[in-house]
């Protein structure tokens, strides 16, 4: 199925790109949310009109995810979690857990920019975990996960 991309999709496109994609995915996924529509000529048209507009807010996009980006560059989050006396906790940090507690401390993130790329945090001690704030940008921020008393 041959579609055109109305946003960057990361390993497929640039906005405005014509792709052959299977179509499962562009009926479920891309054309659904929005990112893209389907390469029949009258929808070629619409978009050639509008490709200034779609280039400029996904410009404005990037620009304001980059400056979120800057927010995080010297930000450390600690969170408290019980633990038993080897370092492990009982349970585990996930996404959502990270995400509260950014929020709490003046951050404004959502749960599934969270990237965990090592899984669910078991123990306490630094962790890296990655932000993904937009497609080009992503943030390493240290975690410090801290044993209750």
């Amino acid at each position: 199925m041959e579609i055109i991309l109305l946003q960057k999709v990361s390993n497929l496109g640039q906005i405005g790109d014509r792709v052959k994609v299977k179509s499962g995915y562009a009926r479920n996924f891309l054309v659904p949310t929005g990112r893209a529509t389907l390469a029949t000529p009258g929808n070629i048209a619409k978009f050639e009109a509008q490709r200034s507009v779609l280039e400029a807010k996904a410009h404005a996009e990037l620009h304001s995810a980059q400056e979120r980006a800057a927010k995080f560059e010297n930000f450390k989050l600690e969170l408290k979690a019980k633990a038993g006396s080897e370092g492990k906790l009982f349970g585990s940090i996930g996404t959502a857990d990270i995400a509260e507690a950014a929020v709490k401390a003046g951050q404004t993130i959502s749960r599934s920019e969270v990237r965990m790329p090592n899984g669910p945090i078991r123990a306490v001690g630094d962790h890296q975990i990655e932000l993904h704030l937009h497609t080009d940008v992503d943030v390493a921020l240290t975690v410090t996960i801290v044993a209750e008393e």
